[in-house]
């Protein structure tokens, strides 16, 4: 295990700044930034950017420096490495733009949603995990929700997690009113944005109806992160026990359980054929190594 830093090249804010990486685990990682006094605000997905200021005072406090081409092959290895697609910060520009066709006119319910999916208190539920679930839609548009529906399917993909501050039930219950003020506001029929809050209910439970296609769509490509390999479902884990940061390791392992152990009793857990096809017997391995991997942890 080690904490690795590059050299400081990389220019921004007047100054030139390095990369500050572990090649193991992201918890050795904000320890020691924890030790270093480096803010928070300097962590970026897998990494803490850090000044050139700082860069003798962190080699001497035990951070090994390497050159870039190293760090970068450290950080692939060590399956801590964020991709590009799962980037939140590079995805605004990209989602910013799926808004304007999906609801022209009204850039600034956009950018209000787009800020709430940039709150500093998510680490999972960002809007990489927006871009995720609208990329997992148009996977399984074609045996997923109708095409009359798909406008509301995205919008209640925009919505579901709009309102988040970690108290399930609630959070997707004030996100669907959030919902039903914001887009009455905005002039839709009142069915479809009755159709549109219904949907972002449903993201409570992931259980929708066999004869609801909308549905399912929306609860596959929420779940959808739950098929991703090895290496992004524990990014994905993580992220997860960041944003329950607060929370002591014994109570999270505990309702961390209960929710592993719910979707696996979920049947089916994925609904559409072409979810199935694409995300079901990963997603079944990764909930059963995490479950197995919180029975191991030792509680003391």
């Amino acid at each position: 295990m080690a904490i690795l830093i590059d050299a400081p090249i990389w220019p921004a804010h007047g100054t030139v700044f390095a990369h500050l990486i572990s090649d193991t685990s992201l918890d050795e990682l904000h320890a020691f930034a924890t030790a270093a006094e480096i803010p928070d605000r300097a962590f970026d997905e897998d990494h803490y950017d850090v000044p050139e200021r700082r860069h003798a005072d962190l080699v001497r406090l035990g951070a090994v420096p390497v050159d870039g081409r190293t760090l970068a092959r450290a950080l692939i290895a060590s399956g801590l490495r964020v991709p590009a697609r799962e980037r939140a910060k590079a995805l605004e520009l990209p989602l910013a733009q799926r808004w304007e066709r999906l609801l022209p006119g009204r850039p600034e319910l956009g950018r209000e949603l787009l800020g709430r999916w940039s709150e500093p208190h998510r680490r999972y539920h960002t809007g990489a995990h927006l871009f995720a679930v609208l990329t997992a839609l148009d996977a399984i548009a074609d045996d997923g929700a109708p095409r009359e529906l798909r406008r509301a399917v995205d919008l209640a993909a925009w919505f579901h997690d709009a309102v988040y501050a970690r108290v399930p039930g609630r959070d997707e219950e004030e996100s669907a009113q959030l919902a039903e003020a914001r887009l009455a506001d905005a002039g839709l029929a009142r069915g479809e944005v009755a159709e549109i809050a219904r949907l972002v209910r449903l993201t409570a439970g992931h259980s929708p109806e066999a004869d609801d296609g909308a549905g399912q769509a929306l609860c596959d490509a929420d779940l959808s992160v739950l098929g991703r390999n090895p290496s992004g479902y524990r990014r994905y884990t993580a992220q997860v026990r960041a944003e329950y940061a607060h929370v002591p390791d014994g109570q999270f392992r505990a309702g961390r359980a209960a929710v592993l152990e719910r979707l696996l009793a979920l049947d089916p857990l994925f609904h559409t054929e072409t979810a199935r096809s694409l995300w079901l017997e990963r997603a079944h391995a990764n909930l059963r190594a995490e479950l197995e991997g919180l029975a191991a942890t030792p509680t003391g």
